[in-house]
């Protein structure tokens, strides 16, 4: 495969795209809710600090992974899930997440 294959290939782009120290983590906990709560999210990720999980949460709403849902009330709630189309990421985290636990 010649370097701009590479550079157009789609696993190439699917491993930019989701690279980032907290952005497995992040889907593997969007993928067992519906929605979560930023401060619920992070506190199921306590080795994170809330800029860096902001930061990894923003990277991938600018590219179609979740969407940031914000809830009227007092205080505002801001939740995150999935985008629709990043649902069919599932079998393949599994799989990953098998084959990871099985190391």
């Amino acid at each position: 495969m010649k370097y701009t294959e590479f550079e157009q290939c789609g696993l190439k782009r699917s491993l930019d795209l989701l690279s980032g120290k907290w952005k497995p983590l992040i889907l593997h906990h969007l993928f067992h809710e519906k929605e979560i709560r930023f401060i619920e999210l992070w506190r199921k990720m306590p080795k994170v600090s809330k800029k860096v999980l902001l930061e990894q949460l923003h990277q991938m709403q600018e590219h179609h992974i979740i969407e940031r849902i914000e809830k009227n009330g007092f205080p505002p709630q801001v939740y995150y899930r999935l985008h629709r189309d990043t649902k069919e990421l599932g079998p393949a985290l599994q799989i990953l997440d098998r084959w990871g636990s099985s190391k």
